[in-house]
């Protein structure tokens, strides 16, 4: 069972729980462009940007709590290059010290509600860097939602296509294109959820023609949109795809 709900302290971000329900369940992880800060197992872990999916495999009574960071907030809460964790799962020890780390292992263990612990989490470390609200970030996002190109939209934001090429991967993790690839798979996806005819979420979403959203879907999803859209439909929420630390395979450093 998934659910989640708006984070309280960190804006944008989402808080949400999942239980899996039987052995062997799995999930799609789909790039969403977002990084999640997760509680999993007595294990403190960071899931970086997706750039095409992962599946992901529970065990029946496993408990996540996840904070999933609005795009391009995470890096500086994190200390880290979103780049660097571009399709990771890594243990936070791994980027923070470790003594900090068992500190903050310690009081998710004995919280009752983990997710509160996961925002004030995400708050200190919020104020220990010093993250300000960015301007590059909230442009990029506004420009690609409007179907500006690249080089427009570094026009936009005053900055060379180097430079905006460069700030895209230290706050989101990818470029400007592949950004915008991961924003128009997750308009498409909401309304082809909501019953909204191929064509038409085509159109809507931004790409070419029909053909053009099957080849994009399958190539960031892994399966076709019809078979992708029969697979969650026993899913609640818009992304239980953020809920599983870690994909199936994978070491928490991979």
């Amino acid at each position: 069972m998934y659910q989640e709900r708006a984070a309280v302290a960190v804006p944008g971000a989402v808080l949400w729980t999942r239980r899996t329900e039987r052995d062997g369940e799995r999930i799609r992880v789909l790039p969403d462009g977002c990084m999640d800060l997760i509680w999993m197992g007595g294990v403190l872990l960071v899931a970086g940007p997706d750039t095409r999916a992962q599946m992901g495999v529970g065990r029946a009574g496993d408990g996540i709590t996840g904070l999933r960071f609005a795009p391009g907030t995470a890096a500086a809460v994190l200390g880290v290059p979103a780049w660097e964790l571009r399709d990771r799962r890594v243990a936070l020890d791994g980027l923070w010290p470790d003594r900090l780390v068992r500190e903050l292992t310690e009081r998710l263990g004995a919280a009752a509600a983990p997710g509160a612990e996961l925002e004030s989490v995400a708050v200190a470390a919020a104020r220990r860097g010093g993250a300000e609200p960015d301007l590059v970030r909230a442009g990029v996002l506004d420009g690609l939602r409007r179907g500006v190109r690249v080089a427009g939209l570094a026009d936009e934001l005053g900055l060379s296509e180097r430079q905006l090429r460069r700030r895209c991967l230290e706050l989101f993790g990818y470029g400007p294109k592949v950004l915008e690839r991961v924003l128009r798979l997750d308009r498409a996806l909401a309304a082809a959820r909501r019953g909204t005819p191929y064509a038409l979420v085509a159109a809507e979403a931004g790409y070419a023609d029909q053909p053009h959203l099957a080849r994009e879907v399958r190539a960031l999803a892994g399966v076709p949109l019809g078979e992708l859209l029969a697979e969650r439909a026993g899913q609640d929420g818009r992304a239980a795809n953020r809920s599983v630390g870690l994909p199936s395979g994978s070491s928490t450093t991979a």
